[in-house]
């Protein structure tokens, strides 16, 4: 059994400048935990695979192609490959969530 805090997890170096902790990587599946805090954004950018975030924490928008939508606690967001997609924190707390790419993503993200 492999138990990990993402307090222990690797950090992981990213073009948006935000905490991102490295839960689980294998050639199957790949799940990140970032947090955003207040006024922290993604830059808009997609991926050649689907991703789905699950809101630990906070309230946050995901902006999903033209669609936008507050965010929070126990929510889980569906953002299909290729289309552009961004998480903002506009609130004054902090905003944690799991980046979950299925399957693993292989090609380069692609930013807007």
């Amino acid at each position: 059994m492999i138990i990990t805090n993402y307090k222990d997890a690797e950090k992981k170096d990213n073009p948006h400048g935000v905490t991102v902790h490295k839960l689980y990587d294998t050639e199957n599946a790949q799940v990140m935990h970032m947090q955003l805090k207040p006024g922290d954004a993604l830059k808009k950018h997609s991926t050649p695979v689907d991703v789905f975030f699950y809101v630990l924490e906070g309230e946050g928008i995901v902006e999903i192609g033209d669609e936008q939508q507050t965010v929070t606690k126990d929510m889980l967001v569906d953002s299909p490959a290729k289309i552009p997609h961004r998480l903002m924190n506009e609130s004054d707390s902090l905003f944690r969530f799991l980046v979950v790419k299925v399957p693993r993503q292989a090609e380069q993200t692609k930013m807007m």
